[in-house]
């Protein structure tokens, strides 16, 4: 599949976005969270910020993180089957960021599967450094949570120099 750059959109979810969140969650996750789970951030959490990244008119991903004074804490981040491994992952990771720093965040964190290395990867090429463990943080099958920091104007600048 080949994705046109300029035909990616990213802009801020809405209540109407969740029914096609809701989808993406049970396409990626073993423990998805409910259409009442992203209602309620979208509309009684103060801290939440939640994006949607589509491409010609579909919703193909989202990420989601709560930003507590300088601090921003990614919640979710999940792209569709049929567009993952094509560098979208960095995208939105990239924006997510981005609306961190533009909102105050001056540094940001997660909590990822110690199994998945991938994902990993992925975050430390934007500057997040293993911090400590989450002892089974995953209900699903009692797995470690891997927590994971990044100084956000460190890693943006890494992020921008890469891609020059």
């Amino acid at each position: 599949m080949n994705i046109i750059e300029n035909e990616l959109i990213f802009r801020k979810m809405t209540l109407d976005d969740i029914p096609f969140i809701v989808q993406i969650e049970l396409d990626a996750f073993e423990t998805p969270w409910t259409e009442e789970a992203f209602r309620n951030e979208l509309m009684n959490n103060l801290f939440a910020q939640y994006m949607v990244m589509e491409y010609r008119n579909e919703i193909i991903g989202y990420a989601g993180m709560w930003i507590i004074i300088d601090e921003a804490h990614i919640t979710n981040i999940a792209i569709l089957t049929p567009y993952r491994g094509l560098g979208l992952g960095k995208k939105l990771i990239y924006e997510i960021q981005r609306t961190a720093q533009f909102l105050g965040a001056e540094k940001m964190t997660l909590e990822v599967r110690v199994s998945n290395m991938r994902a990993q990867s992925l975050y430390r090429k934007f500057g997040f450094e293993d911090a400590g463990v989450r002892p089974q943080y995953y209900s699903d099958n009692n797995e470690d949570a891997l927590i994971m920091w990044a100084q956000l104007q460190q890693s943006m600048n890494g992020v921008n120099k890469l891609e020059r």
